[in-house]
């Protein structure tokens, strides 16, 4: 199989084996009486980044800083400029003000800090740790949120908006219980264990896949492995923020579209880097460092300034999001 094979065939086994993971575990955790909020905030919240986690560990683990870091990075700017823009060409996106204080400001921080730290230090298991810390206390916190009587009102944190939008997408309501019991009730006991099981199989193998076929490339046509892990594997591990996000627009739900966006974000620098520096250290590549990581925290706050700016995003500011990713891969792409 060919290089470009190995990456879209890995691309692809990512989405399916995502896909059966979060259902099956959801499936499990329902039986287990385990509540809606709780599994949104988490098994969906966590499962849906699946592509991102698996892609990132697999590329540390193989040696390759470039791809597994700029998985990370290239992941943000690409929900930031790309799917977020045309989420917003699509439909413009309402905002509303006490959710994007709360949770664009979170974006903005996790982006800052990991830049900082991309200048200063390496992703390692102290770093690591310290992502993950503050992933469980958003999680908590956000968990929290929801549970007030006001927090439809003042906004939903952008951790549930993240599992709304998968929700949206297979409109099998997550929070709402009576139904989501019924849904693990139809497939037993043993179905979910398999389809959680067979769907993390799927997942490893296909970002082995993935990983390799994105090192053969960077190989075959003198590209660098960091330029392919900022693009080419950022977005197509994004695929699911894409199609989520997407058809939230076309729904006219443009609020969950820009939840999903800063969800994603969160959760992709607090989770997936955490995870990678845990389970494999890998030092922060310089370009990186000194570019990448300064147009990520850029993007996060023209995200959040265009957002606070009549707390709504047009469809011209969602064109100029645009804009700016194309332009951002023009730069990155060799001449």
């Amino acid at each position: 199989m060919t290089d470009i094979g190995l990456l879209l065939g890995g691309l692809v086994l990512l989405v399916i084996g995502g896909e059966l993971l979060v259902r099956g575990a959801v499936a499990i955790a329902e039986r287990l009486g385990m509540s809606p909020l709780l599994i949104g905030l988490t098994l969906v919240g966590f499962g849906t980044s699946t592509p991102e986690l698996v892609t990132s560990v697999q590329a540390a683990l193989a040696g390759s800083p470039g791809i597994a870091v700029g998985n990370i990075v290239g992941s943000n700017i690409s929900n930031t400029l790309l799917i977020l823009g045309l989420s917003a060409i699509i439909t413009p996106v309402a905002v509303q003000s006490n959710a994007l204080r709360r949770d664009g400001g979170v974006v903005v921080i996790t982006a800052l800090l990991f830049t900082v730290i991309g200048y200063t230090y390496a992703l390692d298991r102290v770093s690591g740790t310290i992502f993950l810390g503050l992933l469980v206390a958003y999680i908590i916190y956000a968990y929290r949120q929801e549970k007030m009587p006001a927090a439809a009102s003042d906004g939903h944190t952008s951790a549930f908006e993240k599992a709304e939008a998968y929700d949206e997408l297979h409109s099998g309501p997550i929070r709402h219980q009576s139904q989501t019991k019924t849904w693990a009730e139809k497939l037993g006991p043993i179905v979910p264990l398999v389809m959680a099981l067979g769907g993390l199989a799927i997942v490893v193998f296909g970002g082995k896949l993935l990983v390799n076929g994105a090192i053969g490339i960077a190989r075959s046509y003198g590209m660098s492995e960091t330029v392919i892990g900022l693009t080419i594997v950022a977005v197509g591990t994004s695929m699911p923020e894409f199609v989520t996000s997407v058809v939230a627009a076309i729904r006219k739900h443009g609020d969950v579209a820009l939840g999903n966006i800063m969800g994603s974000n969160i959760y992709n620098i607090l989770g997936i880097g955490g995870v990678t520096g845990l389970l494999s250290p890998t030092e922060i590549p310089p370009e990186i460092a000194t570019f990448d990581n300064f147009i990520m925290l850029a993007a996060c706050a023209a995200m959040f300034a265009v957002a606070w700016s009549g707390y709504r995003i047009s469809r011209l500011e969602g064109t100029a999001l645009l804009a700016g990713y194309i332009a951002y891969v023009y730069v990155l792409l060799p001449k």
